[in-house]
């Protein structure tokens, strides 16, 4: 897989790409990804990338023409374009299976007070990782991409990511390392058991009882 993450702020995502599981998917060939300086596809004299928005409001908006040339720069036939935006689809773990299967991905990071209208007709897909607002498009991204490329064949094992939340939409189930008492707070005996399928009963219903708790709302998709 290939993924192009456009944005204004290329400094922000470069650490991202040099530690823990991102960096190895990397080294080990199972992700490509780049960074792309939206200015560098400008064509003013002063690399400008917005201006005022027509009919007055607050803010700066990002002009069409070095987007439009960036992703027209790197789009092929297998690309598939997604858009940061507040107003899009709100990101699940069953969007990020669905993205795996995509050979390129194409991320625009908005910034400032939004992008010109017409940059959505290059979106095949628009997404907000939740109600609220950050400064730009760039933390979004990395969630996006992060949780794309753990899903990856080689990354991490296949049953670390069948177990985590949300699969099958339930909750992870509570783990517990060393030592077995801390400060008073201990480790369920069944755990201690050594009886797997004693165990497997008990992860599972704890899955379920912690979804009723704290998500029901995911039930209700079961």
């Amino acid at each position: 897989m290939k993924i192009d993450i456009l944005t204004l702020f290329p400094g922000m995502l470069e650490g991202f790409l040099k530690e823990s599981i991102i960096k190895r998917a990397i080294e080990k060939g199972h992700v490509q990804i780049e960074l792309h300086n939206i200015r560098d596809y400008s064509k003013d004299p002063h690399k400008k990338v917005d201006d005022y928005g027509f009919g007055g409001g607050k803010g700066m908006v990002l002009m069409p023409q070095p987007i439009f040339d960036a992703v027209e720069s790197l789009r092929t036939e297998d690309s598939f374009v997604i858009l940061m935006t507040p107003q899009g689809k709100t990101y699940n773990q069953k969007m990020a299976y669905d993205l795996t299967k995509k050979k390129h991905i194409i991320i625009i990071c908005g910034h400032y007070e939004g992008f010109d209208e017409r940059i959505r007709t290059l979106a095949d897909l628009e997404v907000s990782i939740g109600d609220y607002i950050l400064t730009g498009g760039e933390l979004a991204s990395l969630v996006i991409t992060d949780s794309i490329v753990r899903l990856l064949d080689g990354v991490i094992q296949e049953e670390s990511h069948i177990q985590d939340s949300f699969h099958d939409h339930l909750l992870d189930y509570p783990v517990y390392t060393k030592p077995v008492d801390f400060r008073g707070l201990k480790v369920p005996d069944v755990l201690l058991s050594g009886h797997h399928k004693n165990i497997d009963l008990w992860r599972k219903e704890q899955q379920l009882k912690r979804t009723r708790e704290r998500r029901p709302d995911l039930l209700e998709k079961r």
